[in-house]
């Protein structure tokens, strides 16, 4: 019965598979089998419009999904890390008001937390109340350079 309905009707095949692939996406999401969803529905479409054989619908599935995999990995490369919930995240670039430095460690103030700080590479040692920047995060250390 499958086969004669996907011999019949090649283009709703191609649309509910690619719909039952989305659907799995959102119950055990992976972000995988979202690409091949929206690959199915591809076909499903064009084939809708162009009467194409069985073998050609294949290898344009297997096409398309190879392009939107690929074009999802490499958005996922040039996009910036995440920035949420890490240390480094919330603190590198913001402002550090200096309460106490000696022999290139002490105390600042970033926000509304003190935090035991290390001065880069470079920076000449500050005077209370200077402001620097936080450039990294080295544990609960925050190591601050010139602002």
């Amino acid at each position: 019965m499958i086969e004669g309905f996907a011999e019949t009707y090649p283009a709703l095949t191609w649309l509910i598979a690619g719909l039952v692939l989305l659907v799995a996406e959102m119950l055990a999401p992976g972000v995988f089998m979202m690409w091949l969803g929206l690959a199915a529905i591809g076909v499903g479409t064009l084939v809708h419009f162009v009467s194409i054989t069985f073998a050609w619908q294949v290898v344009i599935f297997g096409a398309l999904a190879l392009v939107l995999i690929a074009g999802a990995l490499r958005l996922r490369r040039t996009r910036h890390p995440p920035r949420l919930n890490t240390a480094e995240s919330g603190l590198i670039g913001r402002s550090a008001r200096v309460l106490s430095f000696a022999s290139g460690e002490g105390r600042v103030r970033v926000g509304d937390s003190d935090w035991a700080a290390r001065l880069a590479q470079g920076t000449p040692a500050p005077a209370a109340g200077d402001v620097l920047r936080v450039v990294a995060v080295d544990g609960t250390v925050v190591v601050v350079g010139a602002a």
